[in-house]
């Protein structure tokens, strides 16, 4: 029982001596934590101490020429005497409390006055770098501020020796250029007076003055050879060449006058007297954007000129060819009417069955006139082309509907002659729409025809020709004729409506490969995806070749379609 409790009582004082020296150790590492952040907040406070304040104000005092420079020089004085005089002592007798709570191993009070203390000493050490910078600021300007200037003059003298190379370039304007340059060089001449007198106060914006200028004829230069081109020759010829273009039409016929352009060209007048005005005091705001924008305006007039010839061509095409149908109508009516007494004698008819032809009668009378009173307007050259193409297509629609009443009047009727002149010239119109089929698909160079056009085609053709085969037959059988003559005419319709659609679907598909492009060299994706699409549109498979293209794009560029669909229409 002794050797146990012996045991016992060695173990409890082992122990104890662990514990008393573990203690002891931290004790030390705090100590000698605490006793490091001390000696480096002192090195820090005495950095403060032995920064070149005094030194940088006793060059200031070599040249104290001036009030308010005697004035800074006061206050800098002030404040470092208090930075030295106050601040500093306060922050030793800081680090000294806090070096005797740490000697009494009073921790919480030690890290508190570190804290205390490391913010007193952020705060003077700003005070004192913000004090030596406002010294150094005069200090050193004159070595910092020569420094700008010489830059400043290398700046000026590329400026003035590109205007001296193309000084012809500046027309007019280069007297106020030379004079803008001259004040310049005074500028240079005034900074070297206030080196001489030392007001280093006012360097700053005498600095800042010549940077401005130098700045705005940077502009000057670059911008004003422009300007002089467009104001001086470009534009004038340009706006000549529209005159003489505008009066030559005009005397031509064509109606222009929506275009207003005797008034656009007076205010580009005054815009480009205004600009030129501006220049001589080298005012070029807005100006180089000015002249693009008119430049671009008289660029414009040239495609309007162009499409209102294009109009005219257009109009007088459909012109023709709604009279020679109305012609051809007028004669077929005027002929059933003087024989509709015969025609009633023979076949036994009541008024009732001759009320489609009166009605007929009635509105060809109507549409006859309204075509009179857009002959009229044209030989006025009250309106636009492009305005009576609209009116001249109403026309043919109101035509189409009187000739579906005519054909429903000469189905009741039961004429054969009737008939037959109607198939002869709905033989003449199936040809004629067959034609312009075939002249459409030659407008666009396709790569290749699909094969189903030429099936078609083919179709088409030969009911043309069934139809002159029953007409060459005698009798002619009037059903099977009105049969012929129906097929023939749905089938050339789909034709030109097939032509229609794969012209439009050609030049959409290659429309959006070639806006497409734009995107190739950036996205891989696209770029295979378009190529595969040329190798489509080569092969005449364009609808798939613009699914192909649409679908592409619209990953990159969303609404695509609709932004496509608008160029093209546009372009039509």
């Amino acid at each position: 029982m002794e050797s146990i409790t012996l045991i016992f009582i060695t173990l409890f004082i082992v122990a104890s001596v662990l514990i008393v020296g573990i203690l002891y150790l931290i004790q030390n590492v705090k100590n000698k934590k605490y006793k490091k952040r001390l000696e480096e907040l002192e090195i820090e406070k005495n950095k403060i101490y032995s920064a070149p304040i005094a030194s940088e104000l006793a060059k200031i005092e070599t040249f104290l020429n001036n009030e308010k420079l005697n004035n800074l020089y006061g206050d800098w004085k002030n404040r470092f005497e208090n930075i030295k005089k106050h601040q500093i002592p306060k922050i030793t007798d800081m680090i000294l409390e806090a070096d005797y709570s740490l000697s009494q191993l009073d921790y919480k009070s030690t890290v508190y006055k570190l804290a205390k203390l490391e913010m007193e000493l952020y705060r003077v050490k700003t005070n004192s770098e913000l004090l030596l910078n406002q010294i150094k600021e005069v200090t050193t300007s004159e070595e910092r501020n020569r420094a700008i200037v010489t830059k400043l003059k290398a700046t000026y003298r590329e400026l003035y020796q590109k205007f001296t190379d193309t000084k012809s370039d500046y027309k007019e304007t280069s007297k106020p250029i030379t004079l803008q340059f001259e004040n310049i060089a005074k500028r240079f001449e005034d900074f070297e007076l206030i080196m001489e007198n030392n007001e280093y106060t006012e360097v700053t914006k005498i600095i800042k003055v010549i940077d401005e200028m130098l700045k705005h004829m940077e502009v000057v230069i670059e911008e004003m050879p422009s300007i002089m081109l467009m104001a001086r020759d470009l534009l004038p010829k340009r706006i000549k060449e529209i005159e003489d273009i505008y009066k030559k039409m005009m005397k031509e016929g064509y109606p222009l006058d929506y275009l207003n352009v005797d008034y656009n060209i007076a205010e580009a007048n005054k815009k480009i007297n205004d600009i030129l005005d501006r220049s001589k005091v080298l005012n070029l705001e807005d100006s180089l954007f000015e002249l693009k924008v008119l430049m671009e305006y008289f660029d414009a007039l040239y495609g309007d000129f162009e499409k209102e010839k294009l109009n005219k061509q257009h109009y007088e095409e459909s012109n023709s060819l709604f009279k020679n149908k109305l012609d051809k109508t007028s004669k077929l009516v005027g002929d059933m009417v003087s024989k509709v007494d015969e025609i009633k004698n023979a076949y036994d008819l009541s008024d009732d069955d001759l009320s489609v032809l009166s009605d007929v009668k009635y509105e060809l009378d109507k549409l006859e006139n309204d075509y009179r009173i857009l002959t009229n307007h044209t030989s006025n050259h009250t309106f636009a082309y492009s305005k009576l193409i609209k009116e001249v297509e109403g026309l043919v629609l109101r035509l189409a509907n009187i000739e579906e009443k005519l054909d429903s009047s000469l189905d009741e009727l039961g004429s054969m002659r009737e008939d037959e002149v109607r198939a002869r010239q709905q033989l003449d119109e199936v040809k004629l729409i067959l034609k312009e089929s075939k002249q459409k698909i030659r407008e666009y160079n396709l790569p290749v025809i699909p094969k189903n056009y030429f099936v078609e085609l083919n179709e088409a053709s030969e009911a043309i020709k069934e139809i002159v085969k029953e007409l060459n037959k005698k009798p002619i059988t009037i059903s099977v004729l009105n049969t012929r003559v129906d097929t023939a005419r749905d089938l050339v319709l789909k034709l030109f409506t097939t032509t229609k659609e794969m012209m439009k679907t050609a030049m959409f598909a290659e429309m959006a490969i070639v806006y497409g492009n734009r995107y190739r060299s950036n996205v891989d994706e696209l770029d295979k995806c378009l190529t595969y699409s040329e190798v489509l549109f080569y092969k005449g498979e364009y609808q798939k070749s613009l699914e192909l293209t649409i679908n592409s794009l619209n990953r990159i560029e969303p609404g695509i379609y609709n932004k496509l669909l608008k160029l093209y229409s546009d372009e039509k």
